[in-house]
């Protein structure tokens, strides 16, 4: 996207908000990885048209929730505008940290300037409630990558097709990618089928089986009611997590702790047919510098289930103004700028994952990258995790619960996302959810 969108866009239109002589300043915090610094690119062209110095303050991703929280709590001033996790959004609003963007978004239509899926999980809560904390930034969800090379090999087509009786190629299914991973999962050539997330230190294991779970219509709960029982032991949740378990089955060995980067290893080490990773992570499969595979890599969106549902998990970020700001005005003028197609088209050039749904539709957009038609087609499928404050238990709850049944074998998928039902539950009871 970085480069492929290059000059695509004739540049922004001057967006003045008055002379705005006074010499403002914005501080923007986030994580410490390449989209911010192409957020600080794209600011630098705020400056440049508004005279307000804005600096997108960073720290490595396993600070950046401890430092962030740290300073709402303490009321602090130092951020003005954060891009935080979807995750965030319980959290930071009943706590008083955000402010309410509702009026924001209702006066500028966001539910339509945006792709809805990401408006529901990167800027809504509670669910449903219409009530806005945060303006869709870094859109990002999980993809695939897979190597065209083997999928093309005429002997392997022809051997494939005898086999399971239809055309090798990128799946449309789940039961099609089980396929795929079988007929290429040849340990005694170092040759393996599929690579998937199955780290289950934070949320690496439930987002990879989250694909499956949303993709088999199933849910992990009702967001307005805290009911679970009956929904996240449901009859395609206990189907979808029998078919992770089955796909770990196709993963290179020692793949019980994998996460991004070994999941671009896998491709560009030669050692999987397909590999589950977010989209942020592909810029380095097309670049020939850290993947020697890039010319024969390939992508596809997340496949559909046993009854044509399909979804993707969701990455990325929202941006929200932090109530504790000493310039709050200034903040919310920035964030009209940042909203406008032909500033979220630049985003979009810089490199940035926009999810303004007119620059997703766009052709330029879509033929940019070899990965961006992907990407296009998932950010309308995307689903997230549970974002109330309790979220962090919930997904250690959901990890200890499923961890052993995929990797280890231990139980059944029915009886893993039983016990987790009931310990769902009593942590909702726990915070009074159902009161």
């Amino acid at each position: 996207m970085r480069n492929g969108m290059k000059g695509l866009f004739a540049g922004i239109s001057l967006f003045a908000f008055g002379a705005s002589a006074s010499a403002q300043e914005l501080t923007i915090f986030w994580a410490e990885w390449d989209p911010a610094n192409y957020l600080q690119e794209l600011v630098n062209e705020y400056e440049a048209e508004t005279g307000v110095a804005v600096t997108v303050e960073t720290t490595p991703w396993q600070d950046f929730q401890t430092k962030a929280f740290t300073e709402f709590n303490a009321r602090g001033s130092a951020y003005d505008m954060v891009v935080g996790d979807s995750q965030w959004l319980g959290a930071a609003s009943e706590a008083g940290h955000y402010v309410d963007l509702t009026e924001f978004f209702n006066k500028h239509k966001l539910n339509e300037v945006m792709a809805p899926a990401t408006v529901k999980y990167y800027a809504e809560y509670p669910a449903n409630s219409g009530k806005y904390w945060a303006i869709p930034a870094e859109g990002d969800a999980v993809g695939w990558a897979y190597r065209k090379d083997w999928f093309e090999d005429p002997e392997e087509m022809e051997a494939f097709k005898a086999k399971y009786g239809y055309d090798l190629a990128p799946p449309q299914t789940w039961a099609q990618m089980r396929d795929i991973a079988e007929f290429f999962h040849r340990p005694d050539e170092n040759r393996y089928g599929i690579a998937i997330y199955t780290d289950n230190s934070y949320d690496g294991l439930v987002m990879g089986v989250e694909n499956a779970i949303f993709s088999y219509g199933g849910e992990l709960g009702n967001y307005e009611t805290y009911e679970v029982e009956g929904i996240i032991n449901s009859e395609q949740n206990v189907k979808a997590l029998e078919m992770y378990r089955e796909l770990y089955g196709y993963t290179p060995p020692g793949w019980a702790k994998t996460f991004f980067v070994e999941n671009n290893q896998a491709i560009t080490e030669n050692l999987a047919a397909m590999s589950m990773n977010y989209f942020a992570f592909f810029p380095a499969l097309v670049n020939e510098a850290s993947n020697p595979n890039a010319e024969v890599t390939g992508f596809f969106a997340n496949p559909e289930g046993p009854d044509g549902d399909q979804f993707a998990a969701l990455g990325g970020q929202g941006i929200s103004i932090v109530s504790y700001s000493d310039n709050k005005e200034e903040a919310m003028k920035f964030l009209e700028w940042f909203i406008q197609d032909d500033v979220q088209k630049r985003w979009a050039e810089l490199g940035g994952y926009t999810a303004h749904a007119k620059t997703l539709e766009s052709e330029e957009f879509r033929n940019a990258t070899p990965y961006n038609e992907a990407f296009y087609q998932t950010m309308f499928k995307v689903k997230d995790f549970w974002a109330t404050p309790e979220y962090a238990e919930l997904l250690i709850q959901m990890n200890q619960r499923i961890y052993p049944y995929i990797v280890g074998g231990e139980g059944t998928a029915k009886e893993a996302l039983d016990a987790l039902a009931t310990d769902w539950k009593g942590t909702f009871e726990k915070y009074n959810r159902y009161e």
